[in-house]
């Protein structure tokens, strides 16, 4: 059994939709329990995230940045880290803004570097680019082209029933999905794999 908290905060409804999708791409795995976690309620949930086996972090993009309601909940992990509660956990992001680049990588680098203070280890997308060729469409899984996490684009004016588009909802999914069988995995040392070392798994959760 292994258990994924997807901890988020949404201004406007898009980035839940975003966090949903993760949910559920993790919950699909078998022997996964998979929590989600609005940042409003972090506070009632810290049993859970430091139980928890792997923790994917969401938040839109604001002004090149995660949002403040998500970063107070990175500040409020300073006495995890200093006990490094949070070691050797799996981590993960994902972010939304409503321009298509929005520079949102500055976000899930802010994620990223967040988790190595933690000294837990990152679970990258894992997909090619797509919508990058001739033959390409907005219908693909990582139109938006992102690697370190999964990436949605809502436009400003239209509601979180509408945006993001079910590309970016399934990229989503996709990466919950990843994390939660790398999750697996980790908690399970050589399984599934009859015979592996622990280097094996340790590198099977980068593959």
């Amino acid at each position: 059994m292994a258990r994924v908290a997807i901890v988020y905060h949404s201004g406007y409804g898009h980035t839940k939709v975003q966090a949903e999708a993760v949910h559920r791409g993790a919950s699909r795995v078998p022997h996964v329990d998979a929590v989600l976690i609005p940042i409003e309620k972090y506070e009632a949930h810290w049993e859970e995230l430091d139980h928890a086996d792997a923790i994917v972090m969401g938040a839109p993009t604001y002004m090149a940045g995660a949002s403040a309601q998500f970063k107070a909940f990175l500040d409020a992990t300073s006495s995890r880290w200093a006990a490094q509660r949070w070691k050797d956990k799996l981590a993960a992001g994902f972010t939304n803004s409503a321009g298509y680049n929005g520079d949102k990588l500055n976000t899930l680098q802010q994620f990223n570097l967040f988790a190595m203070q933690h000294g837990m280890i990152w679970v990258g997308l894992g997909l090619l680019p797509g919508n990058h060729t001739s033959q390409g469409s907005p219908e693909d899984l990582n139109r938006l082209a992102g690697f370190l996490g999964a990436m949605a684009q809502s436009n400003a004016d239209q509601p979180a029933e509408l945006v993001p588009p079910a590309s970016d909802r399934a990229t989503a999914e996709h990466l919950g999905q990843r994390v939660a069988e790398a999750a697996l995995r980790w908690a399970a040392g050589a399984e599934p794999h009859q015979g592996a070392t622990a280097a094996d798994a340790t590198l099977a959760v980068g593959a």
